[in-house]
């Protein structure tokens, strides 16, 4: 007698179809192929339980775990304690301060095809990816870097993180806040070079409304003021003199101070008295500290971006090469070292080995 016999036998409730399977079997094979046939079959059933299970396990841990980064689907997990946390205190699904906020969360093709012409304003969540830059997820919704920079309170804009969420409005603009309540829409329009009626359909206010203080309104089509910019972007420099000075020799073309002859200045000169404290202008590392002919006692630092800083003509040099400063690091002291006239700090700023006006990057 077989083990199926035996399991036949004892009693073990077998559902219909099995019990028809097995007798035909039973009655048309022999032993040896009874046994492979049936052990088969068994083999196939429990096969089958095993994929049924796995594909609905499979199908919980895909949804659970939808969208690592990019374009969310719908089913981002614990959506609304995200964006509490991201978003602090800025009402995304209320519509608070006349924004009527519709938080939506599509996939890329959507995107694509995303309506963003339309006046009322509506806001998209996009979860950063590997890879992604403010520009390039600006570029793909029809919006300016400002905007998503504003409207998502950026401060430092290399600093966002894989997997933070970003709001994304239908239209470029960014967020202002009412200071006062002699501010109206015109004034504030007229202020960012942009139209009143639709500044004031867009937020759903009549033109004449009176505007309460410490309110938001979204302003379509405005940009950030250049220093703004700079300054989130990582981009503004300080002054490397926090004392009085004044410019004694300007960035680009000029009169040689020893030949007369016209050459070009690779930076700024700086003039005030002998050892006033010089500072780092940006971030970064010190690569190089030095002597030549030309700048006497010299440092430069590296910085992010591409950027480089030559500080020339010290007295003194205060760090060494390695170190890591910032804006309130000390590097040196104001001389008169390499070829100088007179006390002065020379100052020149690099983007990808090519000089650039310090004058254009400063506060």
């Amino acid at each position: 007698m077989t083990g199926f016999d035996n399991y036949k036998n004892n009693n073990y409730k077998q559902d219909d179809i099995l019990m028809k399977i097995y007798d035909f079997f039973h009655k048309k094979f022999n032993f040896k192929v009874k046994r492979i046939i049936i052990n088969s079959f068994i083999a196939f059933s429990l096969s089958a339980c095993v994929t049924f299970t796995g594909l609905h396990i499979y199908k919980k841990v895909h949804i659970k775990e939808a969208g690592i980064g990019g374009f969310e689907t719908s089913a981002v997990p614990q959506f609304t304690e995200v964006l509490e946390d991201s978003f602090e205190s800025q009402n995304v699904i209320t519509g608070e301060d006349n924004l009527d906020l519709m938080a939506q969360v599509f996939d890329e093709d959507e995107a694509e095809s995303k309506d963003v012409s339309s006046l009322e304003l509506c806001y998209s969540i996009y979860r950063i990816k590997s890879g992604d830059m403010i520009g390039f997820i600006a570029d793909r919704f029809g919006v300016t870097q400002d905007t998503i920079i504003s409207v998502n309170n950026i401060r430092q804009s290399r600093n966002i993180q894989i997997g933070q969420y970003l709001k994304i409005p239908s239209m470029p603009g960014i967020i202002y806040t009412i200071k006062n309540d002699s501010e109206t829409i015109q004034s504030i329009s007229d202020k960012y070079e942009i139209s009143a009626e639709k500044c004031a359909r867009v937020n759903s206010l009549a033109l004449d409304a009176k505007l309460t203080p410490g309110k938001t309104l979204f302003l379509p089509d405005a940009e950030l003021d250049w220093t703004t910019r700079q300054e989130i972007n990582g981009d503004l420099f300080h002054k490397p003199i926090k004392a009085r000075y004044y410019l004694s020799s300007r960035f680009g073309w000029r009169a040689s101070p020893f030949t007369g002859k016209r050459s070009y200045h690779s930076g700024v000169d700086m003039a005030c008295p002998q050892g006033t404290n010089v500072y780092a202008a940006l971030s970064g590392k010190v690569t190089t500290v030095g002597y030549n002919s030309v700048y006497g006692n010299y440092i430069i630092i590296t910085h992010h971006s591409g950027y480089k800083t030559l500080y020339g003509h010290l007295s003194a040099t205060l760090v060494s090469k390695g170190d890591k400063v910032f804006t309130d690091t000390k590097i040196g002291k104001v001389g008169s070292t390499g070829m100088s006239t007179g006390p002065h700090l020379h100052f020149t700023v690099f983007k990808f080995g090519k000089t650039v006006d310090p004058q254009l990057l400063w506060r």
